[in-house]
């Protein structure tokens, strides 16, 4: 029993920090295809851009998964720890020959078998192995996997390695087209507890996810319509029990298609539309027409409700992560809501603009007694601010919230 927990104790240490997981995309509501997926790494900086059909294999190594052509493992073993009869699940990346090799704990090899195998989800089974603790390694055509293993088992230690198809489906949601020739896995350095920021679309419909993975799962996406009067689509992101936009408003017509008067780019450069969106009035908020059908500016409350369920470092957790947009140090950024406030400054009545990268001012739809409600994120401050300003014609930003 003794050698057990020992063993255990290795096993647990050498993975505590080194999780390989399968992570599949799906949609629901406005539409169930998933086109494209970009997944930003919030700790890290990292983002990668692939195909929704796509499965992201999330890699992580130790001395043990480090292999010989700098690829990352990705192979599965399952039950671990096992009583003595694991299976073995991966992907190859190109079809060709495979040699399957197992070593126990002092490097000897144990069990090796070679295969000729497609490129489809290949599945095998080791059997009859001893109490211990076991490396595995599948060398195929220009691709390398390494796992580790912890059996408990009591057979006799005379290992086999089984092939039981090279078509059974992996057990994560929405992989019954893993046999198709098409399907890719990506790979992605990830570190156990990097938050991963998805952004899943499909057509016009774009929604935003926040998430620390711990097991292989199917991401699905609710896809919701936002499309303003100039027919710009946005990403959304439910926080809690509200549905906001993901990104700041930078329609220039009204939901009847009507012009809106009261709005610029920050210093009257279109080139910051797309990413910081445009400044608006209050007189232009108030008219209950400037977000999408379906949307609205929400209110003070809303926004209080907002910071509420955040908690603690509200400012911090909605804002986006890093310095390409906000001015270092962005204190406290973690994104961790997907709110991802940018930066976008604001207008005052003397049309002279606080600079892009200082500070997030947004707009709420509630009149106070001298003018109106607003909330400010700032580039040094992790928490938020907010108050009453009576230059109602001062120039903010908008986010909209879900009907």
């Amino acid at each position: 029993m003794k050698k057990v927990l020992f063993l255990l104790a290795i096993f647990c240490a050498l993975t505590a920090n080194a999780q390989n997981y399968l992570i599949s995309f799906a949609g629901t509501g406005a539409s169930s295809a998933v086109n494209t997926v970009k997944v930003e790494n919030l700790m890290t900086g990292t983002t990668l851009t692939f195909d929704g059909n796509d499965i992201l294999h999330l890699t992580a190594t130790t001395g043990i998964d480090q292999v010989e052509n700098g690829q990352s493992s990705a192979l599965k073993v399952f039950p671990n720890p096992s009583i003595g009869n694991p299976k073995l699940q991966f992907y190859p990346l190109h079809a060709g020959k495979a040699v399957i090799t197992v070593f126990d704990i002092t490097g000897r090899k144990v069990a090796q078998i070679q295969r000729f195998l497609e490129k489809s989800l290949q599945e095998f089974q080791l059997t009859d192995l001893n109490n211990g603790f076991y490396l595995i390694n599948i060398k195929g055509n220009k691709y390398n996997y390494s796992g580790e293993l912890l059996s408990t088992g009591t057979a006799n230690g005379n290992i086999s390695i089984e092939q039981i198809t090279n078509n059974k489906v992996v057990d994560v949601k929405q992989l019954s087209n893993a046999d198709k020739g098409s399907l890719a896995t990506v790979d992605m350095a990830y570190s156990t507890g990097d938050r991963l920021k998805y952004t899943v679309t499909s057509g016009i419909y774009s929604t935003a996810i926040i998430d620390i993975p711990s097991q292989d799962k199917t991401i699905t996406a609710n896809f919701i319509a936002c499309t303003d009067g100039d027919n710009n689509n946005y990403p959304v992101v439910v926080i809690g029990t509200q549905t906001w936009m993901a990104e700041n408003l930078k329609t220039t017509k009204y939901n009847d298609g009507t012009s809106v008067p009261g709005y610029c780019w920050n210093n009257y450069d279109i080139n910051n539309k797309n990413i910081y969106g445009a400044l608006y009035s209050f007189n232009v908020v108030n008219t209950g027409k400037l977000c999408p059908t379906g949307w609205r500016v929400p209110s003070h409350s809303e926004w209080g409700e907002l910071v509420s369920y955040l908690g603690g470092s509200a400012g911090g957790k909605m804002k986006e992560t890093g310095t390409t947009h906000w001015n270092s140090p962005n204190t406290g950024a973690t994104n961790e809501s997907g709110f991802t406030a940018l930066p976008g400054g604001a207008r005052d009545l003397d049309m002279i603009f606080y600079p892009i990268g200082h500070s997030a001012w947004f707009w709420s739809s509630t009149p106070g007694p001298f003018g109106a409600y607003y909330r400010c994120l700032i580039y040094d401050f992790e928490g938020h601010g907010w108050g009453e300003t009576m230059d109602v014609y001062w120039g903010y930003s908008v986010r909209c919230i879900k009907d």
